[in-house]
C-alpha cells in the first residue's frame, strides 16, 4: 500500500509497516513516521496494489496527491481518499464521482473516507498533476508550498528593508521556494547562504530557483538546525500556523534557533504579522531589538546581541 500525506501522529496501527510505504515531504512528519517503523520516502517509485491519500488543506495539493497516487496504481485498483470537510473532502468526492466508480463512502464526525476504483487510461485532468509552475520571472513553485501563487507580501516587505551590504555568512530559516534568499544574494557581501526548509517540495523549488553557487540547501527542521560555526546574519519569515490554528510558538522557536546560530555581533532580520507577540521572546534572546519598518499588516524587526538578554527599542 502507498500512503500519501500521513501526519506523524496519524493513527496508522492497522497498516502493516512491512507492506506499506508512506510518502511524506514534511521533515518532522517524515522523522516521526520513520521512528514508528514505517518506510517513508519523499517521492514514491514503482507500482502499488492500493493507495490511501490523506487530503491536505490546499486544493491544488490535494489534487496533486490524488493524481500522484493514481499514477502508481493499475486499472481497477482501490484508491482510498480520507479527508475532513474543512479539507474540501465533499468537493473532491463530488468531482471524482463524475470521473470514476466510487463504491464505498464512510462518514464520521466531520470527515469522510471513500474508495475510488481506478479507471483505465488517463482519467484525471492534466492540471491535477503536480509540476512546477512559474509565479515570478525565474521562480517556480509546486502545489502545497507556502505562498505557491506568488511572492509573499511579508517577504517582499522584508526584502525592501534589508541593508545594502549583507553579512558574509547567512541563514534563511524557513526558506520556502527561495525568493527571499535570492534577494539577499543580490546584495554585496554575501559569501554563503544556507536555505533551511522542512517542506521537501518547497526546497526542490528553491534548488531550481536559486542556482547561485553560494547557496547551500538543507531539508530539515529549522527549529533544530545547527552549523559547525556560527553565522553573522539570519533572515526569516517564520510560519505561525499548525493546520488552521495560529500558534505563535512556531515563530518563537524560530527566534530561539536564530539566536543559537548567530555570533554575538550577528544580526537577525525577520518579518511577522503585526498581531503576533514576539517581542518578549526576542528580548529573551537578543540584547537589542528594533522595529525598523512595517505597515498595518506586518512588522520588520532587526535584532542583534544574540545570547544576551536585552529589550525592544
Amino acid at each position: 500500500m502507498l500512503v500519501v500525506g500521513a501526519k506523524g501522529g496519524a493513527a496508522l496501527a492497522p497498516l502493516d509497516p512491512s507492506s506499506s510505504i508512506i510518502q511524506q515531504g514534511n521533515y518532522p512528519d517524515y522523522q516521526a513516521l520513520a521512528a514508528s517503523g514505517y518506510e517513508v520516502v519523499t517521492t514514491a517509485e514503482g507500482d502499488f496494489e492500493t493507495a490511501l491519500v490523506f487530503l491536505p488543506r490546499a486544493k491544488a495539493e490535494a489534487r496533486a496527491r490524488i493524481a500522484d497516487a493514481s499514477a502508481r496504481l493499475r486499472p481497477g485498483a482501490a484508491l482510498w481518499i480520507d479527508g475532513q470537510k474543512t479539507d474540501g473532502v465533499d468537493s473532491i468526492l463530488k468531482d471524482l464521482r463524475k470521473r470514476a466508480t466510487v463504491d464505498q463512502v464512510y462518514s464520521k464526525g466531520h470527515g469522510k473516507i471513500f474508495r475510488v476504483l481506478r479507471p483505465e487510461g488517463e482519467w484525471l485532468p492534466a492540471y491535477w498533476v503536480s509540476r512546477g509552475h512559474e509565479v515570478a520571472p525565474g521562480f517556480v513553485t509546486r502545489p502545497g508550498v507556502f505562498s505557491a501563487d506568488g511572492i509573499d507580501p511579508g517577504s517582499a516587505l522584508l526584502a525592501r528593508h534589508l541593508p545594502e551590504r549583507m553579512p558574509t555568512r547567512m541563514v534563511d530559516l524557513g526558506a520556502g521556494w527561495g525568493w527571499l534568499s535570492a534577494q539577499v544574494l543580490a546584495h554585496p557581501g554575501v559569501e554563503v547562504i544556507h536555505l533551511v526548509e522542512a517542506e521537501h517540495a518547497a526546497l526542490e523549488s528553491a534548488r531550481e530557483n536559486v542556482r547561485d553557487p553560494r547557496a547551500r540547501f538543507h531539508w530539515t527542521d529549522a527549529r533544530s538546525f545547527s552549523l559547525p560555526e556560527p553565522v553573522n546574519g539570519v533572515i526569516m519569515n517564520p510560519p505561525f500556523h499548525v493546520g488552521r490554528m495560529a500558534d505563535p510558538r512556531l515563530g518563537q522557536e524560530f527566534i530561539a534557533a536564530a539566536a543559537r546560530l548567530l555570533t554575538g555581533a550577528g544580526k537577525l532580520w525577520m518579518v511577522a504579522n503585526r498581531h503576533l507577540p514576539y517581542e518578549t521572546v526576542l528580548g529573551e534572546h537578543f540584547a537589542r531589538v528594533s522595529e525598523i519598518g512595517g505597515d498595518t499588516r506586518f512588522k520588520i524587526i532587526e535584532a542583534s546581541g544574540a545570547g544576551r538578554k536585552g529589550g525592544r527599542k
